[in-house]
């Protein structure tokens, strides 16, 4: 990535300084030969003015100092040299001067500019000055290798501040890569990290959505599993044991048991149904239409949990008010809800469970306590993995969800002994 990022910014650079070096060293030749040819025809034009008339007469002239490197010379009209220095003959360029018109000229290896020499109105000589094109060209290769060095100082800042873009922009798609490979190996909490850099962000912020996303689909499947887990595992325990109880007693009512079963199977069906929507997350009004009479619920739970708890030697008492056991409570919430209180109550609570049911006018107050104590603060005793003793601290975390699904509300409203309140709303 960087190295492809140097790469675009060093071609883009040289391709920007030739396309400007390449005409401005076009430039400059033209520029200086220009200016060569100006400085010649000036000189003449000066030396042409110090020529008095009587130079046909054979005045001496006494010529302006002229450039040590070149000749600067008087014709007259015999096409003679007559002061200064140049060839002895005159070329073609001063042949064209006696004409009247100044002429410049490149001949072999010399700029030539000649002026012509006039008096009352006609020529009388011809100045010639000249140079050689070497000297010309020196300056001008100096000049070039200005240039080139010019050039070559602003590639090596390019090809300094192509590094350092190189970085600013690869950097963050690195770590974005580093990021992703952390997902990949299981690390779901790591986040792509703001850059500055709109683009790369836009991207890191379209990941970081997708990874959250992720991370909930996966710790949805996992609270599903755990949940499921944890709502099957006691009533097929009681199946299992209820049938292996009764094929192994003589004498025992089989129908009565499978009956018994048959009633644990449809429960287990209903924890299924519950857990599942729960994993759904679907509106709370598909589990309050299941509306049931408080009565029968508690019925219910009570047949499922005196077994256990009476093989255990403890005792459990339902407290109804006979005017509370019709009001409809949201049956299968409430149900799952009940089961893991009660569970709860048998795996680390001591002594007789109680379960009361109120009306508190706005709600039903379904209470369940025992004669154990708590020492866990009651903020933390409903968090995914808080227990009290032996377990996976999923069941009163499951259970406040189921709450919170049905528009209710689970608290501890005591901890010795302990106590855990539900409030239901009323079912319709």
């Amino acid at each position: 990535m960087r190295q492809r990022v140097v790469r675009v910014a060093l071609v883009a650079a040289l391709v920007a300084l030739a396309l400007l070096a390449v005409p401005l060293a076009v430039v400059i030749r033209a520029s200086f030969f220009a200016d060569e040819r100006g400085e010649l025809e000036r000189e003449a034009t000066a030396a042409a003015v110090r020529v008095s008339p009587d130079f046909a007469a054979g005045d001496p002239v006494e010529l302006p100092r002229g450039q040590s490197e070149g000749q600067l010379g008087v014709y007259d009209l015999g096409l003679r040299l007559r002061a200064g220095t140049g060839p002895a003959a005159a070329d073609s360029v001063t042949r064209r001067a006696v004409a009247g018109s100044v002429v410049q000229r490149q001949i072999g290896g010399e700029l030539v500019a000649a002026v012509p020499v006039s008096s009352d109105e006609r020529v009388i000589g011809v100045v010639r000055a000249s140079t050689s094109t070497q000297s010309v060209w020196n300056r001008i290769l100096l000049a070039w290798g200005a240039l080139l060095g010019a050039a070559l100082l602003a590639l090596g800042a390019a090809v300094l501040v192509a590094r350092w873009q190189a970085r600013a922009l690869s950097a963050p798609l690195e770590s974005l890569s580093r990021t992703s490979q952390a997902i990949a190996a299981g690390d779901l909490t790591a986040r792509a990290a703001h850059s500055g850099i709109t683009e790369i962000d836009q991207v890191a912020g379209a990941h970081n959505a997708m990874v959250e996303r992720l991370a909930h689909l996966l710790q949805h499947e996992r609270h599903f599993t755990a949940n499921a887990s944890h709502q099957l595992r006691t009533p097929l325990t009681g199946m299992q044991l209820g049938l292996e109880t009764a094929l192994a007693t003589d004498g025992t009512d089989l129908r009565a048991a499978l009956e018994e079963a048959l009633e644990q199977s449809h429960h287990l069906q209903r924890t299924i149904d519950e857990v599942l929507q729960l994993a759904t997350a679907e509106p709370t009004s598909a589990t309050r239409a299941g509306a049931q009479a408080a009565g029968e619920l508690l019925e219910q739970a009570e047949r499922r949990w005196h077994g256990p708890l009476a093989r255990e030697g403890r005792r459990i008492e339902f407290v109804l008010d006979p005017a509370t056991a019709t009001l409809p409570v949201p049956g299968r919430t409430t149900d799952q809800i009940l089961d893991i209180l009660l569970d709860n109550a048998r795996r680390h609570g001591s002594g007789t469970v109680t379960v009361s049911l109120r009306d508190i006018g706005a709600a039903l107050a379904l209470d369940v306590s025992d004669e154990g104590t708590l020492s866990v603060d009651a903020k933390a005793l409903f968090d995914r993995g808080t227990t009290t003793g032996p377990g996976q601290g999923i069941g009163l975390s499951l259970a406040a969800d189921l709450a919170e699904s049905a528009g209710a509300r689970l608290s501890l409203t005591r901890t010795a002994p302990t106590r855990f309140t539900l409030l239901l709303p009323h079912a319709e």
